[in-house]
């Protein structure tokens, strides 16, 4: 059964047509995603739909009563205001008053002003006039489902927290259609997946945008896409999405050439000599006219990213060594005696809640941070590219091009000059763009800045601090390609699980009290064992070695044989360890591939096939805790 419509609704930004001619309906409990290329106008398309800007042309439809909710992208919140206030909000005139009601009240515990007292009052009656206090239930309930305090001061929360209280502020009307603009913006994994499991249980009807591939495919009954200024409709989920739209690409692309080729032959026919031109059809000519007309019309697919990575020389097999690591912040622990050593070729994921530690942990990697306790030691030729998310790197007031190259016009990519402008343009810059000034630039554009800038330095460790922030899925995918191919090794944070699968070999995961589980694989290999739950893992241990306080599964029994031989795995791969670090010490000195060949090759052998036995003792041992 409907409940909204749009008709023909047309709507242009100057020169530039947004909307052309959109066609909408939306059922009671679908979940829609929109999805489509940065700045293609999704979410004006939202506004229109919520009626915040009126379209230039069409007609718009809902049924009577409907109520929506409204989550936008990004908002500047008061942080001065409390949660119920922002929640409240969600009301109108009613949700101000219960607002204003609390704020009084709270103010009144520590004070016996009179005109408090009186507005106090007239508050209450106006509420009891309105029914007011039932709508304060429904406010009370929103903010236990969504584990918010309605005291909280916004100022005091983390970004995901932020999120929440909007988003309690959308649900808090009840909303017979909820519409969402980023949802997972300042979320970490364990948010993402409530948010998820929340919105699959929503009753009425979602239409959202995202550029999280995992939520858009778990959470999609119908895709509709935004192209050019036209809104297509794809029953299904992601992946079924994927491949209708592959095919229909390559009908586009076929029509295209034959459409391209008869223009070709007809501009050849109409510049022929003058006795051609004495003799040509009329009609013909007016049919190459319209041919031009319709060429100039189309709107040929935005272009994708062509992106590369410069690389450097090799590094040594040793990448980085961390001994017994601990740090903390004003009494905080956040990373608890870890010790890890990463090789060369390792890509490893580093996930956890916001605010846990993890751009603390690379920090301490790269020597920017001296940990509390214990010790780093870098393998040798190690040359880094770093992204860091909060794009310190980028001077705001400087041009794109300044940014990139310090104004030059070439920049050299393994071992080739090219010209800055083109090279900008493959990260979809077009030359007009170069010499804008970063703080004029989007969020998507900031992001594309930067992988353009730290893949023009010659690098075998890249080190990604978060970087799919803003952008869409075609240079998501495109960047996961690029670090698929990539020789060297990877650190990387993402609260992107899709990327993190895409990408990985390893994952570090953050639990309680600063201590770091390591993982084998993606985030989907894993995610029954991490159970990153609402907050973190609920399975601490320290790394690669078995853990003695994990909590025990209700299982199959162990055999007698296999708890003999659970005992003596730790000692085990204690051993191993130790052999594998003095081989590893030896091989890093200077003029280990100066002695004998046959010297180099026996203990470079056997350093393969500790390692080989290393991560089969790691898996018989998880196989057997297991099963505990």
């Amino acid at each position: 059964m409907p409940i909204l419509t749009l008709e023909d609704i047309s709507l242009a930004f100057g020169h530039v047509k947004l909307l052309d001619n959109i066609q909408l309906q939306i059922d009671s409990g679908e979940r829609i995603a929109l999805i489509g290329r940065n700045g293609t106008g999704k979410s004006t398309l939202l506004r229109v739909i919520a009626e915040h800007i009126k379209a230039d042309d069409g007609t718009r439809w809902q049924k009577q009563n409907l109520r929506i909710g409204y989550l936008v992208q990004d908002v500047a919140l008061d942080s001065g205001q409390s949660v119920y206030k922002i929640v409240a909000e969600g009301l109108s005139n009613i949700g101000k008053w219960l607002g204003e009601y609390e704020r009084i009240a709270a103010s009144l515990k520590h004070s016996t002003d009179k005109k408090l007292i009186q507005r106090l009052a007239e508050l209450q009656q106006i509420i009891d006039t309105n029914n007011g206090w039932l709508i304060h239930q429904r406010i009370s309930t929103v903010l236990d489902r969504l584990k918010l305090n309605a005291d909280d001061r916004v100022g005091t929360l983390s970004g995901g927290v932020r999120r929440r209280v909007l988003l309690a502020q959308a649900l808090v009307c009840e909303p017979d259609l909820l519409l969402l603009d980023e949802p997972t913006n300042h979320l970490d994994i364990a948010a993402i997946r409530w948010l998820e499991e929340f919105l699959i249980r929503f009753q009425g009807a979602l239409l959202f945008i995202s550029h999280d591939r995992s939520l858009v495919q778990n959470l999609t009954t119908r895709i509709i896409e935004l192209d050019r200024g036209t809104l297509s409709s794809w029953p299904g989920n992601l992946a079924h999405y994927n491949k209708k739209k592959t095919e229909q690409l390559e009908v586009e692309e076929t029509q295209l050439r034959k459409a391209d080729k008869k223009l070709d032959e007809e501009e050849t026919w109409i510049r022929q000599g003058i006795k051609a031109r004495r003799k040509r059809n009329q009609g013909r000519a007016r049919a190459l006219m319209q041919l031009r007309k319709e060429k100039s019309a189309v709107r040929k697919q935005i272009g994708k990213a062509r992106i590369s990575i410069n690389l450097g020389d090799a590094s040594g097999k040793q990448v980085l060594e961390l001994d017994r690591v601990s740090h903390g912040f004003n009494g905080t622990t956040v990373i608890n005696n870890f010790s890890s050593t990463i090789m060369r070729g390792d890509r490893i994921g580093i996930i956890g809640p916001n605010g846990c530690g993890k751009t603390t942990l690379l920090r301490i990697m790269l020597g920017e941070l001296k940990p509390d306790k214990g010790a780093i030691r870098t393998g040798t030729r190690l040359k880094v590219a770093y992204y860091d998310q909060q794009r310190s790197q980028l001077d705001m007031e400087k041009t794109v091009l300044e940014n990139l190259n310090l104004g030059r016009d070439y920049v050299s990519i393994n071992g080739q000059n090219r010209h800055a402008i083109g090279y900008l343009k493959d990260f979809l810059f077009p030359p007009q763009r170069v010499h804008s000034p970063v703080k004029s630039l989007s969020g998507g554009e900031r992001n594309r800045l930067m992988l353009a800038r730290i893949f023009t330095q010659p690098a075998n460790l890249l080190v990604l601090d978060e970087p799919t922030n803003d952008l869409d899925v075609e240079t998501l995918e495109l960047l996961e390609e690029l670090l698929a191919n990539f020789d060297g090794t990877i650190l990387l944070i993402s609260h992107d699980r899709a990327f993190l699968d895409n990408v990985v070999t390893s994952l570090l995961i953050f639990g309680d009290n600063g201590v770091i589980q390591e993982y084998v694989g993606g985030y989907q290999d894993n995610v029954a064992s991490i159970q990153l739950g609402s907050q973190q893992p609920d399975k601490p241990s320290t790394n690669k070695k078995p853990a003695t306080n994990k909590p025990k599964k209700s299982s199959t029994k162990l055999s007698y044989k296999q708890k003999q031989r659970l005992r003596e795995l730790p000692k085990l791969i204690d051993g191993l360890e130790t052999e594998q670090k003095t081989l590893q010490d030896a091989i890093n000195q200077e003029g280990f591939y100066k002695q004998q060949r046959d010297v180099i090759s026996e203990a470079t052998q056997r350093l393969d096939e500790i390692n080989k036995e290393l991560e089969q003792a790691y898996n018989e041992w998880h196989v057997l805790e297991e099963k505990i």
